[in-house]
């Protein structure tokens, strides 16, 4: 079963024991908008997935629920 953005996020915030508040601030938005993506009213835009990716050290397809691996793919030569 494939999660969803929504639970993803939950998961991975739970999972670093932090908060909403502090997802929101490390990522540079407000925390009503970061609720907002946790709670699925609102999917984040692709510079915010990179900034949670990038907060969570995680590929951006790993927190798409796209790919099981959750390393950042190695650039092309």
């Amino acid at each position: 079963m494939t999660m969803t953005i929504a639970e993803s996020l939950k998961r991975f915030r739970k999972e670093f024991g932090v908060t909403q508040q502090q997802v929101a601030d490390s990522i540079q938005i407000v925390k009503p908008a970061y609720q907002k993506y946790e709670y699925g009213k609102n999917i984040p835009l692709a510079t915010v997935l990179v900034k949670l990716a990038d907060a969570y050290n995680v590929s951006v397809d790993y927190l798409l629920g796209r790919t099981d691996n959750p390393q950042i793919a190695a650039p092309l030569k």
